[in-house]
């Protein structure tokens, strides 16, 4: 036997002193994360499409991005993404080289490398009010001469260098009480021309080299107006007025301003409906839009108005493209059921159509909101046509010849909500075909990986290798797997619109433009809420599929009108939707469900009324049983009052509704408007699961966990202090933090942080919360960390008291039973600002927890929950080493390894999402903000699965060595046995 242990560990020696075959990296990419990058919603769009170089299409956002996309395939050269903070206003080329953006209300200017997208330069520009911006690029014939960049914001109109960004000249419009709306420029002198008030119209005259004002002019118009003004050619202006019933002309020739106006029932009669002057910008023509026509209006040299045609359920009208000298296009997008029909006309000839196709587009994309349009020369010199269009949902495609070229889903960039569904079980039973398949894969599979294992692979075995890995892992099947890693991320976006993406590789399962959150004449500024579970069948009711609900309202507003919708998780069909009579202010999912697993869900509107959903009977029977035990609280920060809620009996209508509850106020919170005000506020999730309440400390001490879902942590602020850091003092500056029993108004723990200041950003869970804050004394970001305990099972220490039954871990807990409760806490230094603070979640709730912190740097840290421990001392005993209590330090450890992210961004991250797996080892997290990104998260490491990179083929090499080590052994064994008899 001694010489088989010593064959074997000769055959562990050989293959640990080989170089097994592969990196970390080269076969496990894509196996365990994705990431997927956006742009958002498009505002403008400049084509790019000279002979030499790439052809691109340069775009900026509603999501604040700045980007070069490939015309080709739609894929991104380069990308800026400026921050909520710094909206972009203007996008332009100058000099053929530059980029040119103008962002946060015209007071910052940039220029950016065409090719590369590198900065080249930035201005800000100085201004004294609030005003409309305007970029505005003159651009010079000659070669080797500067683009003069025109820009109008904060009040004051810039002349900037395009070669350096130097501010040539300013004039400040800020004592004028003028609202400048555009920028003309003649060969030597420079027009602002704007309104004051509704009515008088303003003309200022300037000097192009050194800004200094030559002549202003003013006219009154003889009635007020409405809208923008829209320019049709160098000089020539329209506006409707107030009632929408006239058209005014302005021209304003050599700086003299001359109006004339006309009743639009005189170019179309039986016109009821109201007039919109679309912003396209036409030479010498405007387009009009009343009810679902589109009227194109001629502006005559006379100033007349000359209707050029009329277009039925034209959706969008793009500007004016010059294709050659003196010959100028536009495009306009006819809808005709899933059809839309493209046209492309000349302006100055109206009989033939330049470009004439019909396209289908998914009817899930919405109407086409935008279309840029770019020409090109076919190989029989005649001209064609692309066109870029933003569709409803936001989602982007580009057209050409009758076909879409390709198409982006930057709805994605805009995620409001998260939710999560399982996928369905797979179907039993699987053909003797599969098997044999199956049984080929698994046996090629293992030896590719035994040729990689003794470093015999060739390059293209290296290959088969690493897709047989990706094809192996399962991770994009739409079934369930045993270790819970495949399920489905619902996403609500702001268009409205929900996708079902698969957690394996982020692709789009389904996606579903919710007819309640269109926008229409009865709701025209649709508002996405929230998206929650409500019916998650179980294994006893598997024939159904889980479905989810959707919750929006017509606008901003409480007072809003509001929608349900009801979608199948699986397919993404919508079930059914509801136009409420109410409103909404609060949903609350209750942790009751009915026989069919629906999840009961109490909606509340600003009335004071509590409606119940499904509007069932047997919904109204649960909630009957459980009335008393219903409990729930509302944050009204502006006021700083925390109230607590119970339900108190059926409302009093004309009309009877069973559904209908009024409820009462148990208790509130009024905090001192002089000296604190609300900005933040957190609890437990409800989904969160507790292993165990009992915390062994130091020396077998045990305390208890104080666990309860109706915490809740309240940050306020010192009024002074509610703003940017840097607003206030140290002195005017403090935070004080609560800690609350939603069900009796207890305040549990209250304390009072001087000289800080939010934004603060928090999570709960257990009996702990975590929140980060900036402190101004120490100019440093903190964090800090409150643990609660309860003592009123203190008792409860002694092993023979679990042994006999001599305890009272089994009695009741009641959120009514006042115990005593007493709190650790710790604050650290952290050298980050923080987006968000999310916690990881596993299954049973045995695995550590790591915080999951979303940097400025739109990154995401692992951080240990060790490392915030309130106990942490500087020179722990050995019994707290022992425990894994880590010594003291003033500052948390930022260690790169624990980036979850590696080197990728999450441009613009919004929130981040964990979901357990069933594997209790692993969580999913899933980031979000203009760019996605998921990967799984292991706390306590992968201590119940082998992992992906485990070599199942050097452990059946080592078992097969072992058998033939001990089958030797044994025939040796026996020979030797045979010697000995035979002396």
């Amino acid at each position: 036997m001694a010489m088989a242990i010593r064959v074997f560990l000769l055959l562990l020696f050989f293959l640990s002193s080989t170089n097994i075959g592969f990196s970390l990296f080269e076969d496990q990419v894509g196996l365990m994360d994705w990431h997927q990058q956006y742009i958002g919603k498009v505002k403008h769009a400049l084509f790019h499409t000279q002979k030499t170089g790439r052809k691109r299409v340069l775009v900026s956002t509603e999501e604040s991005v700045v980007a070069s996309l490939d015309l080709r395939h739609g894929e991104i050269f380069w990308r800026h993404v400026l921050g909520t903070n710094d909206v972009v206003d203007g996008l332009d080329i100058a000099l053929g080289k530059y980029v040119i953006t103008l962002s946060s209300d015209g007071s910052i200017l940039r220029a950016w490398n065409l090719p590369d997208g590198q900065m080249v330069w930035e201005t800000s520009l100085q201004g004294s009010k609030t005003s409309k911006s305007i970029l505005y690029i003159s651009k010079n014939p000659k070669a080797d001469k500067d683009d003069l960049i025109l820009v109008f914001g904060k009040g004051s109109l810039h002349a900037v260098s395009g070669i350096d960004g130097e501010v040539l000249w300013r004039k400040d419009f800020a004592g004028e009480s003028i609202e400048v709306s555009h920028i003309i420029q003649s060969t030597d002198k420079i027009y602002a021309a704007g309104f004051v008030g509704s009515s008088k119209f303003y003309v200022y005259g300037l000097n192009a080299d050194t800004g200094k004002l030559l002549k202003d002019d003013h006219t009154i118009l003889p009635c007020d107006t409405f809208g923008e003004l829209l320019s049709v050619s160098g000089d020539k202006f329209v506006v409707l007025d107030k009632m929408r019933s006239k058209i005014l002309t302005i021209n304003i020739k050599n700086g003299e301003i001359s109006y004339k106006q006309k009743l639009i029932s005189d170019l179309i009669k039986d016109s009821s409906g109201q007039a919109v002057i679309l912003p396209s910008r036409l030479p010498e023509l405007f387009a009009l839009r009343i009810d679902s026509h589109v009227l194109t209006i001629k502006v005559t040299n006379e100033d007349d108005l000359v209707l050029v045609d009329k277009i039925n359920n034209a959706a969008a009208v793009s500007d004016a493209l010059s294709i050659s000298e003196g010959q100028h296009s536009f495009a306009f997008i006819q809808h005709e059921g899933s059809n839309i029909h493209l046209f492309v006309k000349d302006v100055n000839d109206w009989n033939g159509d330049l470009l004439k196709e019909s396209i289908i587009i998914d009817h899930q994309r919405g109407n086409i909101e935008k279309i840029f349009i770019n020409n090109y020369v076919r190989t029989d010199r005649s001209y064609g046509f692309r066109a870029l269009m933003v569709m409803e949902d936001h989602s982007l495609l580009l057209v050409q010849q009758g076909e879409i070229v390709w198409t982006r889903e930057d709805g994605l960039a805009s995620v409001v909500d998260v939710t999560t569904s399982e996928l369905p079980v797979e179907k039993e039973g699987v053909s003797v075909a599969k098997v044999e398949q199956n049984l080929f894969e698994w046996l090629k599979g293992h030896v590719l990986k035994l040729k990689g294992t003794l470093m015999i692979a060739s390059p293209e075995d290296v290959v088969a290798i690493q897709a047989l890995r990706l094809r192996s892992s399962e991770k994009s099947k739409m079934t369930r797997d045993h270790n819970g890693f495949r399920k489905l991320l619902i996403v609500l976006t702001r268009a409205g619109k929900v996708f079902a993406l698969h957690t394996g590789d982020g692709r789009v399962v389904w996606s579903i433009l919710l007819h309640t959150l269109r926008k229409t004449e009865v709701c025209e500024h649709p508002v996405g809420l929230n998206i929650y579970q409500w019916q998650v069948p179980h294994h006893h009711a598997l024939d159904e599929n889980p479905s989810i609900l959707v919750v929006g309202r017509c606008g901003p507003s409480l007072a809003a009108p509001a929608a349900l919708s009801f979608i199948d998780a699986y397919t993404g069909k919508e079930l059914n939707s509801l136009r409420l009579a109410h409103t909404i202010a609060q949903v609350i999912p209750l942790p009751y469900t009915d026989s069919t697993e629906q999840r009961l869900h109490l909606i509340i509107d600003i009335d004071r009324h509590a409606y119940l959903y499904p509007r069932t009977p047997e919904a109204i029977g649960i909630l009957q049983r459980e009335f008393s035990n219903v409990y729930w609280y509302s944050v009204e920060a502006d006021n700083g009052i925390v109230r607590g809620h119970a339900l108190k009996s059926n409302c009093i209508h004309k009309i009877v509704d069973e559904y209908c509850f009024d409820f009462r106020d148990l208790w509130s919170i009024v905090f001192p408007s002089e000296s604190e005000k609300i900005i933040a506020t957190v609890t437990r999730k409800s989904n969160e699961v507790v292993h165990t309440q009992a915390k062994v400390m130091t020396d077998y001490d045990v305390m208890y966990k104080y666990v309860s879902n109706n915490i809740l942590f309240v940050a306020n602020a010192a009024p002074k202090a509610t703003g940017e850091i840097g607003t206030a003092t140290p002195e005017e500056a403090w935070l004080v933090i609560y800690i609350i029993d939603t069900v009796t108004g207890r305040i549990l723990h209250r304390m009072t942080h001087h000289g800080c200041q939010g934004p603060v950003h928090a999570v709960f869970s257990e009996n702990w919360v975590v929140y980060h804050y900036f402190n101004l004394r120490a100019h440093r970001y903190e964090i800090s960390v409150i643990e609660v305990y309860d003592q009123s099972r203190a008792d409860n220490k002694d092993v023979w008291k679990f042994v006999l039954g001599k305890h009272n871990l089994t009695s009741p807990i009641s959120s009514y039973y006042r115990p005593e409760v007493t709190t650790k806490s710790q604050s650290y230094f952290f050298t980050h600002s923080v987006k968000a603070i999310e916690v990881t979640l596993t299954s049973k709730g045995i695995t550590s927890k790591q915080l999951l912190i979303g940097t400025i740097g739109d990154q995401v840290l692992a951080l240990d929950k060790r490392f915030l421990d309130p106990r942490r001392t500087l020179n722990p005993s050995q019994a707290e080493k022992e425990e894994g209590i880590i010594p003291l330090t003033d500052s948390l450890p930022i260690i790169s390894q624990s980036y979850i992210t590696h080197s990728l961004k999450v441009e613009g991250l919004r929130g981040i999402v964990t979901v357990p797996a069933k594997l209790e080892s692993t969580s999913l997290v899933f980031a979000y903000g203009v760019d996605l990104f998921l990967t799984q998260i292991a706390p306590s490491r992968t201590y119940d699965s082998l992992t992906e990179d485990f070599s199942y083929a050097l452990l059946l090499l080592t078992i097969v060595a072992l058998v033939a080590a001990i089958f030797v052994t044994w025939v040796l064994s026996e020979r030797k046995d045979l010697q000995e008899k035979w002396k």
